[in-house]
């Protein structure tokens, strides 16, 4: 583990490779589990406010799922997620017609209707934070779905710090980031 400004960042995060690959998982991440994307607090203010922009984009099982139990849930672990269309996909999920799921708030972004551009939890993935009093986790999120990520990422020698820079950068900012490239420096001369 590295400590960077109370960060604890997992040497995973240095030493794995992921990219993903939408054209072999489909964008399974959106899909599979048991929950929808973990949310910040600060997030449900976001969705709220974001709705009436996202809800063209999205389908209509994923506004009827967001009509009868909120634009965002407590799950059964406890802990605040997006809602999910039928226990399987986040209600914010709509398919291309080669059935990659993809995010309807990242394309109303993209379209220029929201500032937001997805829960920081999706934008960081495959890197989970667990939040404690004095520090944050990072760890990597090792799941089967991403198994094309990580042999695509490994092929393009991308780890994974790399590959999440801009969600990086939107959580702790370019300082925090600049620090992070030096200790990944430190450590591969190390090797």
């Amino acid at each position: 583990m590295i400590d960077i400004d109370d960060k604890i960042v997992s040497l995973e995060i240095f030493k794995k490779h992921f990219v993903c690959d939408l054209n072999a998982c489909k964008g399974a991440c959106c899909v599979d589990g048991d929950s929808g994307a973990p949310l910040l607090e600060s997030e449900k203010q976001e969705l709220e406010s974001i709705f009436p922009a996202v809800e063209k984009y999205m389908r209509p099982e994923g506004i009827e799922a967001i009509q009868n139990h909120g634009k965002y849930v407590i799950d059964q672990y406890g802990e605040l997620t997006t809602p999910l269309v039928n226990q399987a996909e986040c209600a914010y999920v709509y398919f291309e017609t080669d059935g990659t799921a993809k995010c309807a708030i990242e394309k109303a972004y993209k379209n220029g209707d929201v500032s937001f551009y997805k829960p920081i939890s999706c934008h960081l993935y495959p890197i989970r934070i667990t939040a404690y009093k004095n520090f944050d986790a990072l760890n990597y999120h090792k799941w089967h779905v991403c198994e094309p990520a990580c042999r695509c990422g490994s092929e393009l020698q991308v780890p994974i710090y790399k590959f999440v820079k801009p969600a990086l950068v939107r959580k702790y900012g370019a300082d925090w980031y600049e620090k992070l490239e030096i200790a990944a420096e430190f450590l591969e001369k190390e090797q």
